[in-house]
């Protein structure tokens, strides 16, 4: 009897795809895995990368709008937010900019951009299903004042942001590495504030929020020390949640919980 040619056979080794090099766009043109690489030095991260499972919807809002309204933080150059920020219209040199850092799934973001038209929202996270969900929230929604950046918010600031440029600063819920070995990983510390404080105009709010009593007390401890803030609050505590802050729905999980939710708004002083 003859051998069948088509007839599968065991013994017969079959190549694998190669597997897809992390380094490599997940979308192309879209935001990349680890934007500065080599170019700065290593150093103890307080966010853990995300990269998670991307709808059909927020992979084609990446391809389609990421050239356009997403930015790589390599840290290789200076951004000039007025032209981030340009529309059709041309560039806006004037925009007061705020940036925000770890934003989730960007559903608040979008709505403090849309309760505020006439500033702009500088969104830095490294969740990939995030990114794409809020660039796909600012389209539908006409919201011509959102960026995105993917990448260290710290390298963001020291090496890409001039003195001074910002008019404000949102820390929303940011991973409160609760095991005390771990608290060295949490952002609010005062190296970070000290940065910070270079990049912001007088005037500027910073505002954190946080559901966990020990970082509360360690951001409200790190912020009061800093000869650069004041607390808006007349009796140096915590500042009751504003309107322009939305209710998001990790927050009202929690407060379903019985968690307290602490805010924190300083202002960038004439120092």
């Amino acid at each position: 009897m003859s051998e069948n040619p088509t007839a599968p056979d065991s013994h017969v080794e079959r190549a694998l795809p190669a597997p897809r090099d992390r380094s490599e766009p997940m979308f192309p043109g879209g935001p990349v895995a680890d934007p500065a690489g080599s170019h700065h030095e290593r150093r103890i991260r307080s966010f853990r990368p995300r990269r998670g499972r991307v709808t059909p919807g927020q992979g084609e809002a990446l391809r389609r709008l990421w050239p356009q309204w997403g930015l790589d933080i390599d840290g290789l150059s200076r951004i000039d937010l007025g032209e981030l920020f340009a529309t059709e219209a041309g560039p806006r040199p004037g925009l007061p900019i705020v940036l925000e850092i770890g934003f989730g799934m960007g559903e608040a973001t979008a709505q403090m951009a849309a309760a505020d038209p006439g500033t702009g929202i500088l969104a830095a996270d490294v969740h990939t299903p995030g990114q794409g969900n809020l660039l796909a929230l600012a389209e539908r929604n006409g919201l011509d004042t959102i960026r995105v950046a993917n990448g260290d918010a710290i390298i963001l600031l020291r090496e890409m942001l001039d003195p001074a440029s910002l008019s404000g600063l949102r820390v929303f819920f940011p991973d409160p590495w609760p095991k005390k070995r771990h608290h060295k990983r949490r952002l609010i510390q005062p190296e970070f504030i000290e940065l910070a404080a270079t990049r912001m105009k007088p005037g500027a709010l910073l505002h954190c929020a946080t559901d966990w009593e020990p970082y509360a007390e360690q951001m409200l401890e790190v912020l009061s020390a800093s000869p650069a803030f004041d607390n808006s609050q007349p009796d140096g505590g915590y500042a009751p949640r504003p309107d322009f802050r939305p209710l998001t729905k990790f927050e009202s999980q929690g407060l379903d919980k019985g968690h307290l939710v602490h805010d924190l708004i300083f202002r960038r002083n004439d120092t």
